[in-house]
């Protein structure tokens, strides 16, 4: 079948298929869209073993080499962003407005990168500083780690891999990719722009394919000096269990909060709490799922949000103003109607959406939730958003802070003491004042506290985690 998408294997630089193979459906139509072949671990280690070997030859690759590298990647994937974009759409039903706004900011994190790779240096240390020391030439710089092994989620399966392996290679390192199963094409196509470039440093980029047991195989090696994980707590703390000593990046999950004050603008705050709660389907990490409004405007701001909700489009990925498209697989569908049923049995009601539209799950605005639903506590990662009552900002931001994630959270509010007071209480690795917590800048750091993870992405504070210091010291 010609029309199907065909990813392979890159052990290194060297492409290489396998008879067994697996077929990704359309989340949209059940179409077969792309296959990939079935990985091993006989695979995964014979992908680190080349690696490792080209370790040598990727650290003393020329700085210079490796940020037209990525520049040369940059500008070829930015001439081809429409194919890039509607296979985004084919195999996790992105629509396809959304895909071109992923694909833009990929380019855009691997230009950032270039950028910062100029400013990865050491500094130098006066070694003199107190009596038992003496004067020495002494400084320390950052070193690439050597293979740094790159595991990525389904929601973004282009600009995630990106800020991984952008870094990751940049800083002189060899990496092995295990992308989602969900998106293998996508990650194949990503993959031959940095293996076919004309500054492509040889076997420095490996890719396999597999779930759980190349994952593993990839967590266990003594190989890789990093292990790079965007996903799941549950997979976050197999992957401590067994991963060793080495560096750990994990990015987990989240459950996004807000807060609407009295003094918010409400239009404003409805309109983007509906954008941040149902984006992408509510399939991203800092997606909204917990708006605490105050009692003074509750009633308003709920009317707001239900309308604003309504205004969203769902329906086909291929279309240029559907807003929303299916949710990446039947399990994920019906999780997320078991949430909502829960709930309505627990006291909550429906006031926008909550029905299917044809088969699939709307954005869905859940009033009257308490602290002791379910829906609240965990991370629904779906188009679910609860609005919950409060007296006063105090306890709101105690409600916020008690969950065991703290990923991103943000506050609606023309009150600048509140502003100040919102920054230092918020127990999360990042605020957002009068936007949604799902609101990111790839330039910025990113990253959570508690259950959300260990470590920071964004290309400066990636470029840290994947690189090692070496001191040095000179004496006369």
């Amino acid at each position: 079948m010609p029309n199907i998408a065909q990813a392979k294997i890159f052990f290194g630089s060297k492409e290489e298929s396998k008879t067994h193979q697996q077929e990704r459906r359309s989340p949209f139509d059940g179409s077969v869209v792309s296959r990939s072949p079935i990985c091993n671990v006989d695979d995964t280690l014979r992908a680190l073993t080349v690696a490792k070997s080209a370790t040598k030859i990727a650290s003393s690759t020329p700085l210079s080499q490796r940020i037209m590298w990525l520049e040369d990647v940059a500008q070829k994937l930015d001439a081809t962003k429409e194919d890039f974009a509607l296979m985004l759409a084919k195999e996790v039903a992105k629509p396809i407005a959304f895909a071109r706004v992923e694909v833009e900011r990929c380019v855009e994190t691997i230009k950032l990168t270039a950028m910062e790779l100029a400013n990865l240096h050491g500094e130098t240390i006066s070694t003199d500083v107190m009596p038992s020391g003496k004067k020495t030439m002494a400084y320390f710089r950052r070193e690439p780690v050597g293979v740094v092994a790159c595991i990525t989620p389904f929601n973004f399966p282009l600009n995630l891999v990106a800020h991984k392996i952008a870094p990751a290679l940049g800083a002189g390192n060899c990496v092995v990719l295990k992308p989602t199963p969900e998106a293998p094409m996508t990650a194949y196509m990503f993959a031959k722009l940095f293996v076919e470039s004309k500054y492509a440093v040889k076997d420095a980029l490996s890719v396999v394919y597999g779930d759980a047991e190349v994952g593993s195989a990839l967590v266990t090696s003594n190989i890789p000096r990093v292990i790079s994980f965007t996903g799941s707590v549950p997979v976050g703390h197999i992957i401590i269990k067994q991963a060793g000593i080495k560096k750990v990046s994990l990015e987990l999950g989240g459950n996004a909060a807000t807060y609407i004050d009295k003094s918010a603008n409400l239009q404003l705050a409805s309109s983007r709490c509906a954008f941040g709660a149902f984006y992408n389907s509510g399939q991203v990490c800092i997606s909204l799922q917990r708006i605490y409004v105050n009692e003074d405007i509750y009633d308003e701001f709920a009317e707001l949000i239900a309308k604003e909700t309504q205004k969203l489009k769902v329906g086909s990925p291929y279309e240029e103003d559907t807003f929303m498209g299916p949710l990446i697989d039947e399990e994920s569908r019906k999780r997320a109607k078991n949430w909502v049923e829960s709930a309505k049995k627990e006291g909550a009601k429906v006031i926008s959406g909550g029905d299917e539209i044809d088969g699939i799950f709307p954005p869905t605005v859940m009033a009257d939730v308490t602290d002791d639903m379910n829906i609240i506590c965990e991370e629904v990662f779906a188009p679910i958003v609860s609005l919950v009552k409060v007296p006063s900002y105090e306890v709101a931001i105690d409600k916020m802070n008690n969950s065991p994630y703290g990923l991103q959270f943000s506050t609606f509010t023309n009150d600048l003491g509140l502003v100040q007071r919102f920054i230092d209480d918020a127990q999360c690795g990042g605020v957002v004042v009068n936007d949604i917590p799902t609101l990111r800048f790839d330039v910025q750091p990113y990253g959570g506290s508690k259950l959300s993870g260990v470590g920071r992405e964004g290309p400066k504070w990636a470029l840290e985690e994947f690189t090692e210091v070496k001191s040095v010291v000179i004496c006369p």
